[in-house]
């Protein structure tokens, strides 16, 4: 295991894996890792020859009252996590080596699928991503890159930008690991006192039971039915008073109505989304969509 924090020495590492036919893997993360990480460097390791994690807390997606100065930093206990499940490079570098020269003027912005949903709730956040992750494709170069569903606006955001930019890096979406009660694993999660913690379940259940209804449903042509489907989320959370639902909407894919949630337990911000498979004739899909539902369609999948 190699722990490199700056970009030269990093970039040498992976162009001299491939001069030697070696397959680059990465993943990016903002460190604070858990089983979910874990499961992306797993399948990195199980598919390319030589992976490597980045570990960087990126300045540019989080907005002015977000919590980038608390968000939980742990280094050393990131390269164990890491090494433990298949990685050979950790590129952890500061603030200064990815932006040097003070503010960052250069920004990427990935209309359309970055609107809606998160993008409406955090204004900037995806421009952020898009700039951190075009950066670290290209120092880190051809490679195959494994982020997680659990974002799963956030995986459409990077397919596009990949591909709008010609960027030689394959992009690959991860099922969401979750506890043993549901919750998905986050970062995050770490914010929770016991009592928000045991609330915060109710954004699974939420999304089954969304989901139950569209599974069940015998007329999906329509777009009551992807609405009565959001309604009836927004009301398992409605039953729990410590948390502050955000959003709860569905989108359509060309295999699959994708359930995402948002919400707030105290001052700790939560996503998790759902897959529901399309049980009926490629003729009958869903015509009613919110905007953002065609745009995701397009680079979600």
């Amino acid at each position: 295991m190699q722990v490199i924090d700056r970009v030269d020495g990093f970039r040498k590492e992976l162009d001299a894996a491939r001069v030697a036919g070696r397959t680059v893997g990465l993943v990016p993360t903002m460190g604070y890792l858990h089983e979910g990480h874990a499961s992306l460097i797993r399948r990195s390791a199980a598919e390319c020859d030589v992976t490597a994690v980045t570990v960087f807390v990126n300045p540019l997606q989080f907005g002015a009252h977000e919590d980038l100065a608390s968000y939980p930093r742990d280094l050393d206990r990131d390269v164990a996590i890491a090494e433990d499940a298949g990685a050979v490079l950790v590129f952890a570098p500061a603030v200064e080596e990815m932006y040097p020269g003070g503010p960052v003027l250069t920004s990427i912005h990935v209309a359309a699928v970055s609107e809606g949903m998160e993008g409406a709730s955090r204004p900037g956040h995806f421009d952020g991503v898009a700039t951190v992750v075009a950066k670290l494709f290209a120092i880190a170069g051809p490679c195959r890159a494994y982020f997680g569903e659990k974002d799963y606006q956030q995986l459409a955001v990077v397919r596009r930008m990949a591909a709008d930019l010609s960027l030689p890096v394959d992009v690959f979406g991860c099922p969401i690991v979750r506890e043993a009660d549901g919750l998905a694993m986050s970062s995050r999660n770490v914010y929770l006192s016991p009592e928000q913690r045991a609330a915060a379940t109710v954004l699974h259940r939420a999304l089954e039971a969304g989901a139950a209804g569209l599974a069940h449903s015998t007329d999906l042509a329509h777009s009551t039915d992807l609405a009565h489907s959001s309604d009836v989320m927004a009301a398992v959370v409605a039953s729990e008073s410590l948390v502050h639902l955000d959003y709860a909407e569905v989108i359509e894919t060309d295999h699959e109505y994708r359930l995402l949630i948002a919400a707030r337990v105290g001052k700790t911000r939560l996503i998790d989304n759902l897959g529901v498979a399309k049980f009926f004739d490629a003729g009958s899909e869903a015509s009613g969509s919110i905007s953002t539902e065609s745009r995701l369609r397009r680079d979600a999948d």
